[in-house]
């Protein structure tokens, strides 16, 4: 069994829920699982914001404007008397029940079940729509069986128990469709997956049934090579490695988040990214399997701060590296760059939330710098160091572009670059013209 999770542009309109339709049932079995319609997140979080700030009057309009095209989409989705009214009161018991939010006291838990409400609906109208149209489907609730433990980590050994008893139940069905992204937490709350989204979802429940594969449909054909938006003529990776994934997924490319593949990885069930407006395209096939002598892509990452600390104290006294992480982990700071020297290290972030505390507590242990509006530059592929040269292209396309820091060796995968911001497109089109557009890697 195949397991294909679709986005909120895939679904974001009748058209579009009737394409996803087509693509699913395709006469083999799958569990599908799918986002809230496209739009729908947001203007929940809007209406929750609304609602925190103790105005129902503002809460009850977006509301009702969302409502309203809910029903709009519903016209167009469904055909018959019957299941029009189905549709209906899905879409009245959803939004009274938001509405309901707007006379009491409003906390976040309240916020957790209203903005579980689009994923809800998206799957309910999804399954109308394939139940009128003949097709055997069945509609599991992610809430059922998709739990996090106390540290809110997903509970694979629940997730895994409670799925099969649920599939079990219905084994005539040929569709399964499920929400991505909600869950409930160790105390039974709604809550959701945060990282990665609706991708975990799909990425645990794979894991859960020994998947043949899992599919995620999206509105590009894969992950590039380089970034479209800084570059042309960029195009799909057809293989990469899990590693090979996560790093570029962490260092731009956001097509993917890097914790959503890791139960695909640890199960070793390949992951297939397609595209639902181009479903005959390949796609980006990442896996366990390694290509050797490749590189296989350039990501960037931008609003990244540097810090250095310098001390000459530093030299051949040992714990002092250990204090300076401390401070990070003290300030839950995660650090993307690290480099060392006998005087002093540089490290970078991305989350600038505590840095005034941060850079407070280094002060104690030496002269501390600060570079902002910083960007990561990361090449991917097969990067051992056993691989003569292969750093030396990518430092070759750089030559003409100021670096900061340069961290190499960590991983077999990638090499990275920190420089100015100004220069990423610069330095992304340097790369590509240096590792893609010719024929020496």
């Amino acid at each position: 069994m195949k397991v294909l999770k679709f986005g909120g542009t895939s679904v974001g309109s009748a058209k579009q829920i009737k394409e996803v339709a087509k693509l699913i049932n395709n006469g083999d079995k799958c569990i599908v699982v799918l986002s809230a319609m496209a739009g729908t997140t947001n203007t929940l979080v809007d209406i929750a914001d609304y609602l925190f700030k103790k105005n129902p009057e503002g809460a009850n309009e977006i509301i009702n404007q969302l409502e309203k095209s809910y029903h709009h989409h519903l016209e167009e989705l469904l055909s018959t008397a019957e299941y029009k009214q189905k549709g209906a009161e899905l879409i009245e018991h959803h939004f009274n029940l938001i509405r309901s939010f707007t006379k009491d006291i409003f906390t976040v838990y309240e916020e957790r079940i209203i903005l579980a409400q689009g994923e809800l609906m998206s799957t309910g109208l999804m399954t109308y729509y394939l139940l009128e149209n003949g097709v055997k489907a069945e509609l599991l609730p992610a809430l059922e069986f998709i739990r996090t433990d106390k540290n809110a980590e997903p509970d694979l050994a629940y997730i895994k128990e409670k799925l099969l008893q649920l599939l079990e139940t219905t084994p005539e069905a040929d569709i399964y469709i499920t929400q991505g992204y909600i869950c409930r937490n160790a105390y039974g709350e709604y809550d959701n997956l945060q990282r990665g989204g609706s991708d975990y979802t799909a990425s645990l429940i794979g894991a859960a049934i020994e998947a043949q594969e899992i599919q995620i449909w999206t509105d590009i054909d894969g992950l590039h090579n380089n970034d479209p938006r800084f570059v042309a003529n960029t195009q799909p990776i057809r293989q990469l490695n899990f590693d090979e994934a996560a790093e570029l997924s962490y260092f731009g490319a956001t097509i993917l988040h890097p914790t959503c593949i890791q139960p695909a990885k640890y199960a070793n069930i390949p992951v297939r990214l397609l595209n639902t407006m181009e479903p005959e395209a390949k796609g980006t096939l990442i896996s366990n399997v390694s290509e050797r002598d490749r590189i296989k892509a350039v990501a960037g990452k931008d609003k990244i701060t540097a810090i250095q600390i310098k001390s000459s104290r530093m030299l051949l006294a040992y714990g002092f590296l250990r204090k300076v992480f401390e401070i990070f982990e003290t300030y839950q700071t995660p650090i993307d760059m690290v480099c060392t020297s006998e005087v002093g290290v540089s490290i970078t972030i991305d989350n600038t939330t505590k840095l005034a505390e941060i850079l407070s507590e280094l002060r104690k242990y030496g002269t501390v710098t600060v570079d902002q509006d910083m960007c990561i530059i990361c090449v991917v592929g097969d990067l051992k160091w056993t691989n003569v040269g292969f750093e030396a292209i990518a430092l070759d396309a750089m030559k003409e572009i100021p670096v900061r820091m340069i961290s190499y060796g960590g991983s077999n995968h990638n090499i990275s670059f920190l420089i100015d911001n100004e220069n990423k497109q610069r330095a992304l089109n340097a790369l590509s013209d240096k590792l893609f557009n010719q024929k020496n890697n």
